[in-house]
């Protein structure tokens, strides 16, 4: 805003003294988002679903809330006295940004009175003079906006914005008055603003300007249609192209401006190619402590302090990634843009945040790895393990090499699910290569486990794996935060001898197997009467007492004799029974001999 300047000695220093002296205040430069500002106005109040009635009221309710909260009516309750906006409202020491939105909400107000109109001029054709009158209205506050606008208390891009828009309104009044020349070249104006205004600004405000680019296509094209009296293709470009003829003769001043101001008030990181943009404060000084870790990282030689300066990066990144979503739920303008279905500016700067994270605790585990290297190779290691064995100390820290492995594979697994680099092809060719790396390394380190275990057979396969994945990781391309391959090619060249050892005690465990066992078979103590059909080389049988028939036969179970006899049956008499038995004369009559006669088996032969 414009504030009184100092005194001719404006070069001296000030001092403060018990007079009143003038010091100057900071000019204020205004930045309005018109378009943005009018696009939620616009979703939010009935254009979401055509309802220009209920975005009229809207305006009207707007404007009236404006004026009261300025305390800048139109007279009184009983006269009108009209008060248009002026600089002066804008400038001085109660310069206040909301009297720009009476211009704009004014005419936004007329604007969307047109448009109802236009809508119901299809069956009351008299309205049509109606939405004319109500669009040159709208030009009219459009007008008053851009004058206002191009005074010094309005940055470049409020500027730019203004002129876009002014544009806009005259082509759509140029339009519907069927003045297609006029309304082509005010319509181009706009679309030649709108689109420099977006290549200016970040990636994540740049939908919504392209956007509206687009929706001048139409327009245009029937524009070129009538001007050419229906002939297709007809002159269009030498028609509508205006850019070339001065469609806005201070256009790339102000682009330059507009972009010098976006860079100095946000920090832009590229990153695979695209920018991202970073707004909070948190975030920015945390990616300036990631920039110098490297360096220290560089000058720290042990790996104690390696791994202390990676996690307390990577509390940061924590606080940091937390302070863009906490930014994202407070800003409405934020959340709009994280609803559509592509990746917008905000979702890609924690997507950046989120390798980073990732990355790094990546880089710690690697630092682990390391050192339990140094441990499994230390032979004053083995020393101090006096209790255990050394196969058994190899075999604790090779399962412990094994499991860090693992988790490295866990964390690249999340690499590879970062929200809004599903579709990024070569990030995720990349990452899967890192993937296969690390599984080979993984089943190196198992296969060594299993050597100590003397499970040759396992092993010989684990290595198989192993280099396997390291030939298939070594054709493809790696991240370049982490260059693998000359691990890998030591790891192969490794690997092969391993291998050809492990199959050889593989062989040889076979051999010593069969060997073990009939040497127990030999020293059976079975004598030879009970294995004659075996055929075994026994040298127990040429000394002075061979195992050929025990002579002294093995005890056998017997029934015990009862411990009590029944004597007094010998002093028993029994009665005679012979009345009771059939003399050998008679031959009774029974039902016996009936049925052998009836049947034929009996009878005398």
């Amino acid at each position: 805003m414009v504030v009184e300047e100092p005194s001719a000695n404006s070069g001296e220093n000030v001092e403060k003294s018990d007079s009143n002296t003038a010091v100057a205040e900071p000019v204020k430069i205004f930045t309005i988002e018109i378009l943005h500002m009018i696009k939620d106005a616009q979703q939010q109040h009935g254009l979401r679903h055509g309802d220009y009635q209920r975005y009229r009221g809207y305006c009207t309710r707007r404007i009236r809330r404006l004026r009261k909260a300025l305390k800048y009516p139109q007279g009184d309750k009983r006269h009108f006295k009209r008060r248009d906006v002026t600089l002066s409202q804008l400038t001085g020491k109660k310069a206040d940004e909301r009297f720009i939105h009476i211009p704009l909400i004014s005419s936004e107000r007329a604007w969307a009175y047109a448009m109802q109109l236009k809508q119901e001029a299809n069956t009351e054709p008299r309205k049509r003079f109606h939405l004319i009158n109500k669009l040159r209205r709208a030009c009219f506050y459009a007008l008053q906006l851009q004058e206002l606008c191009n005074t010094e208390a309005f940055d470049a891009r409020t500027k730019l914005e203004c002129e876009a828009y002014v544009a806009w309104m005259h082509g759509t009044l140029h339009f519907e008055l069927q003045l297609w020349k006029t309304a082509g070249e005010h319509l181009k104006r706009a679309q030649v603003v709108y689109e420099n205004l977006a290549q200016a600004l970040p990636d994540d405000e740049q939908e919504l300007y392209r956007a509206k680019v687009n929706e001048f296509t139409p327009n245009l094209r029937y524009c070129a249609y009538n001007i050419s009296g229906g002939a297709s293709g007809g002159n269009i470009d030498e028609i509508l192209e205006l850019r070339a003829q001065g469609v806005l003769e201070n256009l790339d001043v102000l682009v330059s401006q507009t972009k010098t101001e976006s860079s100095e008030g946000l920090q832009t990181i590229d990153w695979r190619g695209r920018k991202v943009t970073v707004r909070p404060e948190k975030v920015r000084l945390f990616l300036l402590s990631a920039q110098e870790l490297d360096k220290s990282l560089a000058k720290t030689a042990k790996l104690d302090g390696k791994i202390e300066l990676i996690e307390r990066i990577l509390m940061d990144c924590k606080d940091a990634i937390q302070a863009v979503r906490d930014e994202i739920k407070q800003d409405p303008k934020l959340r709009s843009l994280t609803t559509g279905q592509t990746v917008s500016g905000v979702q890609y700067l924690l997507a950046y945040l989120s390798y980073i994270r990732h990355s790094r605790t990546l880089q710690r585990n690697l630092c682990l790895v390391e050192q339990a290297k140094l441990n499994f190779e230390d032979p004053n290691q083995q020393k101090q393990e006096q209790t255990q064995t050394q196969a058994e100390g190899k075999r604790v820290r090779s399962q412990d090499l094994a499991r860090l492995y693992e988790i490295i594979l866990q964390n690249v697994t999340e690499m590879q699910q970062i929200g809004g680099m599903e579709e990024d092809t070569k990030y995720q060719n990349e990452v899967a290569n890192l993937a296969l790396t690390f599984k080979a390394f993984r089943c190196y380190y198992i296969a060594l486990t299993l050597v100590d275990m003397k499970k040759w057979k396992e092993a010989v396969a684990l290595y198989e794996r192993a280099s396997n994945y390291a030939n298939e990781a070594l054709k493809g391309k790696c991240c370049e935060e982490f260059q693998m391959q000359p691990d890998l090619k030591k790891m192969v060249s490794t690997i092969d001898g391993s291998k050809f050892s492990a199959h050889a005690y593989s062989v040889l465990e076979d051999e010593n197997g069969d060997d073990a066992k009939s040497t127990k078979s030999q020293k059976t103590t079975k004598p030879l009467y009970e294995r004659l059909s075996q055929y075994k080389e026994d040298q127990s049988l040429h000394t002075r007492a061979p195992n050929v028939f025990k002579l002294t036969p093995d005890m056998e179970p017997i029934p015990c004799k009862p411990l009590f006899f029944d004597l007094a049956m010998n002093y028993l008499e029994m009665p005679s029974l012979e009345d009771k038995l059939e003399s050998p004369g008679k031959k009774g009559a029974s039902i016996t001999g009936f049925v052998k006669g009836f049947l034929g088996w009996g009878g005398n032969k």
